[in-house]
């Protein structure tokens, strides 16, 4: 019977580290263009006559408030899946206790769960 690796090497930790930071970088950098966006719209909403576009300013930023909502939690996920890294548990489906595939990990790099343990929820 073959072996079954349960954790990754700490050269693939290091791949998953390096891909992790990048897209922390790419998702901060948009977490600011949210927040910038936000304050650009709430100032030139003051310095405006309120009347009709009001309404839809007020759509427009609530809408990058969730954008921004969101881009948080994915910043807080990404931040977890770092840990994870550090402490050498990144990759281990918490439902299988298995590997998650690299495949699965390069497109969603702060996944928890394996594709075997996402499809029976």
């Amino acid at each position: 019977m073959g072996y079954e690796k349960t954790r990754y090497s700490d050269e693939e930790l290091e791949e998953f580290r390096k891909l992790i930071e990048d897209k922390l970088e790419k998702a901060k950098s948009q977490l600011d263009s949210f927040l910038q966006q936000i304050s650009d719209g709430a100032e030139s909403e003051d310095a405006k006559i309120r009347g009709l576009s009001d309404g839809v300013n007020s759509t427009e930023r609530e809408r990058m408030n969730q954008m921004a909502s969101r881009q948080r939690k994915h910043i807080q996920h990404l931040e977890n899946a770092r840990l994870r890294i550090q402490n050498k548990v990144y990759g281990i489906c918490r439902v299988t206790g298995k590997l998650i595939s690299k495949d699965r990990l390069r497109a969603v790099p702060h996944a928890t769960l394996s594709i075997e343990a996402k499809e029976k929820r």
